[in-house]
């Protein structure tokens, strides 16, 4: 699948919304979205490198609504197969504001696949990156950008 017009949105939180940044970033994809007022992040503020706006609000969820508002689809990536936290209330947003999303688990036989799958047939390039922070699903982050990269190489 080609990159080209392809944006990445994201949140700015360690893990699934770090990792697809990162990779975006290291491939020239364009790449934006909503982080909570302050730049927060569990490891501190975001830094100024991610091109990322604040939310007026300090709140995770407010920013987790955003990016689902802002976007043409949402991918939440997990390492266990059960949506909890700030990942299923992405779930919930986007249900709520009637946007495509599909659920991602490092158990999922093909990731890349799956992604390529729902990207074609919801005609997405805004894509809003979301998922499990680095404290709560160690490996997260390699797991996002692995699938990243099959998907889009």
């Amino acid at each position: 699948m080609a990159i080209g017009g392809l944006v990445i949105i994201s949140g700015g939180q360690t893990g699934a919304d770090r990792a697809a940044l990162d990779w975006a970033l290291s491939r020239d994809v364009s790449c934006r979205g909503w982080c909570p007022k302050g730049r927060k992040a569990e490891d501190g503020p975001l830094p100024e490198s991610y091109p990322l706006k604040e939310t007026p609000s300090a709140s995770y969820r407010q920013r987790t609504e955003w990016n689902v508002r802002d976007s043409e689809g949402t991918v939440i990536f997990t390492i266990k197969r059960n949506l909890t936290g700030g990942s299923l209330r992405t779930a919930e947003f986007a249900r709520k504001l009637n946007r495509a999303w599909i659920h991602i688990s490092a158990g999922d036989k093909r990731p890349a696949e799956s992604l390529q799958i729902f990207l074609r047939d919801n005609a997405i390039r805004e894509l809003n990156v979301a998922g499990s922070r680095a404290s709560k699903e160690p490996g997260i982050g390699a797991f996002v950008m692995s699938t990243l990269e099959a998907a889009f190489t």
